[in-house]
This record gives structure tokens, sequence and C-alpha cells, in this order.
């Protein structure tokens, strides 16, 4: 089948240059020029994807992917803007985006991140155990995590982190192998973003005492230690 895609920027040049590029790739395109239309249309849970410009009328694209993910519509979304910066790239990774592109783009990247995301949502589709370590659970259909009886609230972003590194427990992963294996593309962040995450996994572990779970090796990367 077809992906279905849904583009969502104000600008009409934008918008027609990716319907054209995106159908020529064998995709159907639905667009929409501001915040209300897209919501309205990503909350049927019809697609397959989304490219979501932030700087849009009627409601930001951070808003509209806030309500997406509020109202449990789980369907990945890229996030493509003018805004550049590490801070702007963290807020719309960590409100639940599986990218971010950075305006004017490479029609390339931008195809090879949206078939990337597409191919692990896909894969992300098959059901999943649970991730047993000691104290710590992971319950990968549910996306919820507890140590030692203790909920852990996380952000999408460092719950794919956290498992990532709890599925290969002792092994060291490098920032950019964590960059690849949670933002799928280096395109979608730096790899200062990663330790940026990982300082935010760390005092939410460390709040239900787990703070020396994660652990840095030096000169390395990081790994997810035994349990205590």
């Amino acid at each position: 089948m077809r992906p279905q895609i849904l583009v969502v920027d104000d600008e009409p040049g934008v918008r027609k240059a990716l319907d054209r590029g995106l159908r020529a790739e064998g995709m159907d395109v639905t667009v929409a020029a501001d915040g209300p239309t897209a919501l309205r249309l990503a909350r049927t849970g019809s697609f397959d994807a989304i490219l979501l410009d932030i700087m849009i009328p009627g409601l930001s694209g951070y808003r509209v992917l806030q309500e997406l993910r509020s109202a449990g519509v789980a369907t990945p979304v890229l996030f493509v803007s003018a805004k550049d910066g590490e801070v702007d790239q963290a807020d719309g990774l960590d409100l639940g985006a599986d990218g971010y592109l950075v305006k004017p783009f490479s029609f390339v990247v931008l195809l090879a991140q949206l078939r990337a995301t597409l191919r692990r949502a896909a894969a992300g589709a098959a059901p999943r155990g649970p991730i047993e370590l000691g104290p710590l659970t992971i319950d990968r259909g549910a996306r919820t995590v507890r140590y030692d009886g203790a909920d852990v609230p996380l952000s999408p972003r460092e719950y794919a982190l956290l498992t990532a590194l709890a599925a290969r427990p002792g092994t060291v992963w490098t920032k950019q192998e964590l960059l690849t294996e949670v933002w799928g593309d280096e395109q979608a962040a730096t790899r200062n973003v990663v330790e940026v995450y990982i300082g935010y996994l760390r005092r939410k572990l460390a709040a239900v005492g787990a703070g020396d779970l994660v652990r840095t090796v030096r000169g390395h990367g990081y790994q997810l230690g035994e349990p205590r």
C-alpha cells in the first residue's frame, strides 16, 4: 500500500514542492496550511507519517503535536522548521517528534528520514515483550517504566533512550550509535542532544533511587549497568 503522508506548511511553494516530490516517490499526500486543519486531519489516525512545520497559523506545530500525543495518536511526526537552535530541536523531540529537519533542507535527506521513520514505525508495530533487569521493568507494549515498584514518568525520547540501553545491558553505546538508534538519522539532531537527554533520564531515574543505572564510560559513551 502507498504510504499516506500529511504535509503541514503555511508556505504554498513548500506544500506544492513536497506534494509533487513525495507523490513521485510513490506516496499519497494530503496538505494543510494551518494548525487547526492539521490537527483535525491528523486526529483521524489515518496517516502513516506527518511532516509538520512549527510556525503555522492557528496552532503552532508544537501545540498540534502535544494535542495529538495527548489524544493517544502515535502517528510519526517529523518537524520541518526554520528554527535551527539546539534547544528548538530538543524541545520538538521531547514532545514526541520522530525527527527534526531545518529549512532549507535537501529533499533527498527529507526523503531518507521519512522512509527511515516509516520503517521504524512498521517494525515497532510488532508486539514485543517487557524488559526486566532486576528492579527495572520496561513494558514495551504499554510504554511504561517501573523501578522497584515505582513508576518512572519519561518523555517519549527518554523512554526510547532507556529502552535502547536496556535492550543490550552492559554494552557501551557511543553518542553516534544512540543518535542513530533513538533519533533515526544523524541529521535529526546533534550529538549534544544525546548528552542532554542522558542528563534528563538520569535525573528521573535518580528520583526513584536508580541514579547510577546509566553510566558514562569516559571516552567511549554510555551503558546501562547492573541494577543495585
